[in-house]
């Protein structure tokens, strides 16, 4: 019996899976993931995406052992381990999904490349994304760089295909390989500070169609009007499950068709799969933008360097509470409520005139869902250098912002609990609040919580004067 090796990367699930059932096809399949962060420079996983990796491939073990099969793991380079997998098997065939990072592109092509020259077939399959970033061009063929008509022609195309079952039996080879056990990674913290995360999520194929099946069921008829709203469950949360491929987007796809919402086609939701798509298609295009502005004025911005405040927002310290208790829930959970994301980044690229890279470096680390290409696309955004990007003079107010989106003044208490008897009057902007107010909840400025690191309407004015430097340029 032939056997073909499957590499997995970020496709870790067993339901429609193009390359598993086209191992199977061939007959018996060696599945292999293999650690070579380095390969990944300078965008090698954060600590909150190791702690997500490791709970995934154990799941993923599990649901191939059940099927007759099971998970080898090893530790790269990618190419010396594929060659010897082939020689200890007899594999004829190498086959994987395909990614679209820069770094991994080049690699991929360059494994690719060798491994046909040492005589083995080699095939890649589009399982990340509902259509690949070449196929969607523009009249004059070249790339979108604004999401509307991006997300407008996607849906002119084709309906993506079924999602292809999950197999209920994985022919394995005559003698199987020898693995590392998946601790050998060393992807789990030695200091266990992964408490909060491990309480907020179920990693794993299983863990991710139970958090679709309930978004479905009990979300996503008003998650038009409760996406904003970081106090309640009104988001999908499904951007981990994504990122690994415990899930595919054409499985969200058809069960959104399936659940029954009226418009789903053109529903709030599926958009924001169309905007995972985008930043994959930016991303594809134009590789430099992980760490260059996708509009070369920006490269002259003057961002400032000031430790003091960059660490004062990463650790929730600013003195405006929504910034705060969404960079502490980032720390707690490894998630943030995608409103907040933006606020908090506004707070740094605008308020406190710190690079959009500052950002994206942190949330990379500190996202369990640290997708190069959305994190990329979501910085820039709010920077206003990048595609489709938020216009230079807007510039979110974050005492506003809180009372718009958290009314009731629930999301800041969770996360600031040091606030939680000062009155929702001042909630949202306690240095306002009278001084026996706030001794009578129990608050001294710059003792339980910090006053204000930068004036909101200062800044602005400096916000404002920063962009328009560049306004000739724009």
């Amino acid at each position: 019996m032939k056997s073909t090796i499957l590499w997995l990367r970020l496709d870790l699930r067993l339901g429609d899976h193009p390359a598993l059932h086209s191992a199977i096809a061939e007959g018996a399949v060696v599945p292999v993931f293999i650690w070579e962060p380095e390969a990944e420079e300078p965008w090698r996983p954060g600590g909150a995406t190791r702690w997500w990796l490791h709970q995934s491939l154990q799941s993923l073990d599990d649901s191939l052992r059940a099927v007759g099969s099971r998970l080898i793991i090893r530790r790269g380079p990618a190419l010396e381990t594929l060659l010897a997998l082939a020689e200890e098997t007899g594999a004829e065939t190498v086959c994987w999904t395909r990614r679209y990072e820069p770094a991994v592109i080049a690699r991929d092509t360059k494994i690719k490349d060798a491994l046909i020259r040492a005589g083995l077939t080699v095939t890649s399959f589009c399982g990340a994304l509902l259509h690949e970033p070449w196929t969607v061009q523009n009249q004059s063929k070249k790339p979108f760089q604004v999401f509307t008509p991006f997300w407008r022609h996607c849906l002119t195309k084709p309906e993506p295909a079924e999602a292809l079952a999950a197999p209920t039996h994985i022919p394995a080879p005559a003698r199987w390989p020898e693995s590392l056990p998946l601790d050998a990674l060393e992807l789990l913290p030695r200091i266990d500070w992964a408490d909060g995360i491990r309480a907020a999520w179920t990693p794993g194929e299983a863990g991710a169609h139970e958090r679709l099946s309930h978004f479905l069921r009990e979300t996503a008829a008003n998650y038009g009007t409760t996406r904003d709203i970081p106090s309640v469950p009104g988001t999908s949360r499904l951007s981990p499950h994504l990122h690994f491929g415990e899930l595919s987007p054409r499985q969200i796809w058809h069960a959104a068709r399936d659940s029954g919402i009226p418009g789903w086609r053109e529903s709030r939701f599926l958009t924001e799969v169309g905007w995972r798509e985008f930043s994959h298609h930016l991303l594809y295009h134009f590789p430099h933008t992980p760490q260059e502005p996708l509009r070369p004025e920006f490269e002259r911005f003057p961002w400032r360097d000031n430790m003091q405040s960059l660490t004062a927002w990463q650790r929730g310290q600013t003195g405006y509470p929504i910034v705060d208790a969404g960079m502490r829930e980032l720390w707690a959970t490894g998630w943030m409520h995608n409103r907040v994301r933006m606020i908090v980044a506004s707070f740094l690229v605008k308020d406190l005139l710190i690079s959009w890279t500052e950002g994206a470096w942190w949330f990379w680390d500190t996202l369990v869902d640290a997708d190069l290409a959305q994190n990329t696309l979501g910085w820039q955004w709010t920077a206003g250098c990048g595609a489709d990007a938020a216009p230079y003079f807007r510039v979110f107010n974050p005492s506003s912002q809180g009372e718009k989106f958290d009314t009731e003044g629930l999301y800041v208490r969770r996360w600031c609990p040091e606030l939680k008897r000062v009155p929702l009057r001042w909630l949202h902007r306690p240095w306002e609040a009278p001084a026996e107010t706030l001794a009578t909840a129990g608050v001294v400025l710059g003792r339980e919580y910090p006053r204000p690191i930068v004036d909101h309407a200062a800044a602005r004015v400096a916000a404002l004067a920063a962009f328009a430097s560049l306004k000739g340029e724009r």
